[in-house]
Protein backbone atom coordinates (compact mmCIF):
# COMPACT_ATOMS: atom_id res chain seq x y z
CA UNK A 1 0.00 0.00 0.00
CA UNK A 2 1.32 3.73 -1.01
CA UNK A 3 1.42 5.96 2.09
CA UNK A 4 4.43 8.22 0.62
CA UNK A 5 4.82 10.34 -2.31
CA UNK A 6 8.25 11.89 -3.16
CA UNK A 7 8.69 14.16 -5.65
CA UNK A 8 11.34 15.70 -7.74
CA UNK A 9 10.99 19.12 -8.72
CA UNK A 10 11.96 20.60 -11.85
CA UNK A 11 9.87 19.95 -14.23
CA UNK A 12 7.49 17.46 -12.48
CA UNK A 13 6.27 20.22 -10.00
CA UNK A 14 7.93 23.62 -11.43
CA UNK A 15 7.20 23.80 -15.01
CA UNK A 16 11.04 24.92 -15.81
CA UNK A 17 11.10 25.38 -19.14
CA UNK A 18 8.19 27.74 -18.90
CA UNK A 19 10.17 29.69 -15.73
CA UNK A 20 12.98 29.86 -17.66
CA UNK A 21 11.71 31.59 -20.65
CA UNK A 22 9.77 34.31 -18.41
CA UNK A 23 12.94 34.93 -16.67
CA UNK A 24 15.82 35.41 -19.28
CA UNK A 25 13.20 37.70 -21.17
CA UNK A 26 12.84 40.07 -18.34
CA UNK A 27 16.80 39.16 -18.01
CA UNK A 28 17.39 40.73 -21.50
CA UNK A 29 15.45 43.67 -20.42
CA UNK A 30 16.86 44.87 -17.31
CA UNK A 31 20.40 44.03 -18.60
CA UNK A 32 19.24 45.56 -22.29
CA UNK A 33 21.53 48.74 -22.17
CA UNK A 34 24.96 46.33 -21.15
CA UNK A 35 24.27 43.78 -23.88
CA UNK A 36 25.13 46.53 -26.79
CA UNK A 37 23.28 45.75 -29.85
CA UNK A 38 22.29 42.14 -29.55
CA UNK A 39 19.23 41.17 -29.98
CA UNK A 40 16.52 39.88 -27.86
CA UNK A 41 15.59 36.96 -29.56
CA UNK A 42 19.51 36.37 -29.93
CA UNK A 43 20.43 36.20 -26.43
CA UNK A 44 17.06 34.83 -25.13
CA UNK A 45 17.44 31.60 -28.13
CA UNK A 46 21.23 31.20 -27.63
CA UNK A 47 20.17 30.71 -23.57
CA UNK A 48 17.78 28.55 -23.94
CA UNK A 49 19.69 26.35 -26.02
CA UNK A 50 23.32 26.87 -24.05
CA UNK A 51 20.98 25.68 -20.86
CA UNK A 52 20.88 22.06 -22.20
CA UNK A 53 17.33 21.88 -20.06
CA UNK A 54 19.38 22.73 -16.96
CA UNK A 55 21.78 20.45 -17.21
CA UNK A 56 24.80 22.37 -17.72
CA UNK A 57 25.73 24.65 -15.05
CA UNK A 58 24.71 28.32 -15.25
CA UNK A 59 28.20 30.23 -15.11
CA UNK A 60 29.54 27.49 -18.19
CA UNK A 61 26.19 28.77 -20.27
CA UNK A 62 26.65 32.44 -19.18
CA UNK A 63 30.64 32.14 -19.91
CA UNK A 64 29.68 30.64 -23.28
CA UNK A 65 26.95 33.44 -24.17
CA UNK A 66 28.98 36.32 -23.57
CA UNK A 67 31.75 34.61 -25.77
CA UNK A 68 29.66 34.16 -28.46
CA UNK A 69 28.05 37.89 -28.09
CA UNK A 70 30.79 39.75 -27.20
CA UNK A 71 29.36 41.44 -24.58
CA UNK A 72 32.97 41.49 -22.18
CA UNK A 73 34.43 39.06 -19.74
CA UNK A 74 32.90 41.51 -16.35
CA UNK A 75 29.46 40.10 -17.39
CA UNK A 76 29.73 36.45 -17.26
CA UNK A 77 29.27 36.93 -13.02
CA UNK A 78 27.20 39.70 -13.03
CA UNK A 79 24.58 37.84 -15.59
CA UNK A 80 25.18 34.30 -13.36
CA UNK A 81 24.51 36.12 -10.30
CA UNK A 82 21.17 37.80 -11.18
CA UNK A 83 20.18 34.07 -12.32
CA UNK A 84 20.72 33.08 -9.04
CA UNK A 85 19.10 36.18 -7.41
CA UNK A 86 16.48 36.96 -9.37
CA UNK A 87 14.86 33.05 -11.20
CA UNK A 88 12.43 32.74 -8.17
CA UNK A 89 10.37 35.52 -9.13
CA UNK A 90 9.49 33.60 -12.24
CA UNK A 91 8.71 30.34 -10.86
CA UNK A 92 5.86 29.43 -12.45
CA UNK A 93 3.83 25.93 -11.13
CA UNK A 94 2.42 23.21 -13.50
CA UNK A 95 -1.40 23.41 -13.45
CA UNK A 96 -3.42 22.49 -10.17
CA UNK A 97 -0.01 21.89 -8.48
CA UNK A 98 -1.22 23.38 -4.85
CA UNK A 99 -4.64 21.51 -5.13
CA UNK A 100 -3.04 18.03 -6.40
CA UNK A 101 -1.02 18.32 -3.44
CA UNK A 102 -3.23 19.02 -1.06
CA UNK A 103 -5.45 16.29 -2.03
CA UNK A 104 -2.85 14.09 -1.51
CA UNK A 105 -2.12 15.02 1.82
CA UNK A 106 -6.33 14.96 2.44
CA UNK A 107 -6.24 11.32 1.33
CA UNK A 108 -3.76 10.99 4.01
CA UNK A 109 -0.54 10.64 1.77
CA UNK A 110 3.03 11.74 2.89
CA UNK A 111 5.17 14.02 0.97
CA UNK A 112 8.25 14.13 0.46
CA UNK A 113 11.08 16.03 -2.31
CA UNK A 114 14.01 15.14 -3.98
CA UNK A 115 15.72 17.23 -6.15
CA UNK A 116 19.40 18.44 -7.49
CA UNK A 117 20.93 21.47 -7.60
CA UNK A 118 22.12 24.26 -4.87
CA UNK A 119 20.18 24.62 -1.34
CA UNK A 120 19.54 28.10 -1.11
CA UNK A 121 18.32 28.28 -5.16
CA UNK A 122 16.21 25.58 -5.15
CA UNK A 123 14.83 26.24 -1.67
CA UNK A 124 14.15 29.98 -2.84
CA UNK A 125 12.10 28.76 -6.12
CA UNK A 126 10.12 25.74 -3.87
CA UNK A 127 9.47 28.62 -1.40
CA UNK A 128 8.62 31.19 -4.76
CA UNK A 129 6.03 27.99 -5.62
CA UNK A 130 4.57 28.24 -1.67
CA UNK A 131 4.70 24.53 -1.36
CA UNK A 132 7.12 24.17 1.28
CA UNK A 133 4.79 23.56 4.00
CA UNK A 134 3.32 20.56 1.91
CA UNK A 135 6.27 18.20 2.10
CA UNK A 136 7.22 16.28 5.46
CA UNK A 137 10.85 16.16 4.62
CA UNK A 138 12.79 17.91 1.52
CA UNK A 139 16.44 16.67 0.05
CA UNK A 140 18.38 19.10 -1.72
CA UNK A 141 21.65 17.37 -3.22
CA UNK A 142 24.28 20.21 -2.59
CA UNK A 143 22.92 20.08 0.99
CA UNK A 144 23.30 16.26 1.37
CA UNK A 145 26.31 16.27 -0.10
CA UNK A 146 25.00 13.14 -2.85
CA UNK A 147 22.79 13.61 -5.79
CA UNK A 148 20.20 11.53 -8.23
CA UNK A 149 20.50 9.34 -8.77
CA UNK A 150 22.97 7.57 -5.91
CA UNK A 151 20.31 5.56 -4.05
CA UNK A 152 21.35 7.35 -1.10
CA UNK A 153 19.11 10.44 -1.36
CA UNK A 154 16.16 8.64 -2.02
CA UNK A 155 16.89 6.08 1.17
CA UNK A 156 17.19 9.07 3.05
CA UNK A 157 14.54 10.71 2.09
CA UNK A 158 12.32 7.57 3.22
CA UNK A 159 14.24 7.18 6.26
CA UNK A 160 13.32 10.89 6.98
CA UNK A 161 9.96 10.23 5.91
CA UNK A 162 9.01 7.41 7.97
CA UNK A 163 7.99 5.01 5.65
CA UNK A 164 9.52 1.56 4.16
CA UNK A 165 10.25 1.07 0.73
CA UNK A 166 7.44 -0.52 -0.60
CA UNK A 167 4.72 1.93 0.93
CA UNK A 168 6.77 4.85 -1.28
CA UNK A 169 6.36 5.64 -4.63
CA UNK A 170 8.75 8.69 -6.50
CA UNK A 171 7.31 10.88 -9.37
CA UNK A 172 9.87 12.92 -11.47
CA UNK A 173 10.49 13.78 -15.09
CA UNK A 174 14.16 12.19 -15.57
CA UNK A 175 14.16 8.11 -16.64
CA UNK A 176 17.70 7.78 -15.38
CA UNK A 177 18.11 9.91 -12.70
CA UNK A 178 14.27 9.93 -11.38
CA UNK A 179 12.49 6.81 -12.22
CA UNK A 180 15.38 4.23 -12.78
CA UNK A 181 17.16 5.39 -9.97
CA UNK A 182 13.89 4.72 -7.71
CA UNK A 183 13.33 1.34 -9.18
CA UNK A 184 16.81 0.47 -9.12
CA UNK A 185 16.14 0.31 -5.32
CA UNK A 186 12.94 -1.13 -5.24
CA UNK A 187 10.75 1.77 -5.15
CA UNK A 188 7.61 2.31 -7.23
CA UNK A 189 8.50 4.93 -9.70
CA UNK A 190 5.78 7.47 -11.91
CA UNK A 191 7.56 9.17 -14.96
CA UNK A 192 6.03 12.54 -15.38
CA UNK A 193 6.25 12.83 -19.16
CA UNK A 194 6.92 15.85 -21.22
CA UNK A 195 4.52 15.15 -23.93
CA UNK A 196 0.67 13.55 -23.66
CA UNK A 197 1.92 11.56 -26.95
CA UNK A 198 5.24 10.51 -25.61
CA UNK A 199 5.52 6.73 -25.94
CA UNK A 200 5.83 5.78 -22.28
CA UNK A 201 9.03 4.19 -21.51
CA UNK A 202 8.40 3.25 -17.34
CA UNK A 203 5.51 0.99 -15.63
CA UNK A 204 3.56 4.36 -14.41
CA UNK A 205 3.50 7.13 -15.94
CA UNK A 206 1.23 10.86 -16.29
CA UNK A 207 1.56 13.82 -18.33
CA UNK A 208 -0.75 16.59 -16.13
CA UNK A 209 -0.35 16.17 -11.98
CA UNK A 210 -3.85 16.43 -11.88
CA UNK A 211 -3.80 12.58 -13.36
CA UNK A 212 -1.78 11.55 -10.27
CA UNK A 213 -4.23 10.85 -6.93
CA UNK A 214 -6.21 8.52 -9.20
CA UNK A 215 -2.93 6.71 -10.72
CA UNK A 216 -2.26 6.00 -6.99
CA UNK A 217 -5.62 5.18 -6.37
CA UNK A 218 -5.60 2.57 -9.14
CA UNK A 219 -2.03 1.50 -8.06
CA UNK A 220 -2.96 0.67 -4.57
CA UNK A 221 -6.32 -1.09 -6.06
CA UNK A 222 -4.27 -3.36 -7.63
CA UNK A 223 -2.27 -3.76 -4.69
CA UNK A 224 -4.89 -4.86 -2.81
CA UNK A 225 -6.49 -7.03 -5.15
CA UNK A 226 -2.96 -9.25 -5.73
CA UNK A 227 -2.51 -9.79 -2.10
CA UNK A 228 -6.38 -10.83 -1.47
CA UNK A 229 -5.78 -13.62 -4.72
CA UNK A 230 -3.09 -15.03 -2.85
Amino acid sequence: MIKAVIFDLDRTLLDRDASVECFIKDQYDRFEESLKSVSRVAFTSRFIELDQRGYLPKNQVYKQLVHELDLGKGMVVELDQDYQDSFKHHCIPFKGLKEVLLQLIENNYQLGLITNGKGRFQMDNIQALGIESFFRTILISELEGVKKPDPTIFERAMERINQPLEACVYVGDHLEKDVQAAENIGMKAVWKKDKKEEESLARYSIFHLTELPSLLQKMNTKEERSCYSK
